[in-house]
């Protein structure tokens, strides 16, 4: 997947969870660990570590809480 489509992914659970209460971040972190396969995990943190362009602030927050997957 491309880093485009994840972001677009990735800021669809973001605007969601923006709506709800609570804070957003963990439960991005939570969704993406819940549903996305590792490799998708793996691309995003890696897009997030090359800066995140276009990434919604509750995505980047979420980044630390994300699992980083142990072979990619």
């Amino acid at each position: 997947m491309s880093p485009e489509t994840l972001t677009r992914m990735a800021n669809q659970i973001a605007r969601f969870f923006d709506s709800q209460p609570g804070p957003a971040a963990e439960a991005v972190a939570d969704h993406i660990n819940d549903f996305w396969e590792p490799r998708m995990r793996a691309r995003l943190l890696a897009h997030i570590e090359a800066g995140g362009e276009g990434l919604h602030p509750a995505v980047r927050d979420a980044a630390p809480l994300i699992r980083r997957p142990l072979a990619a």
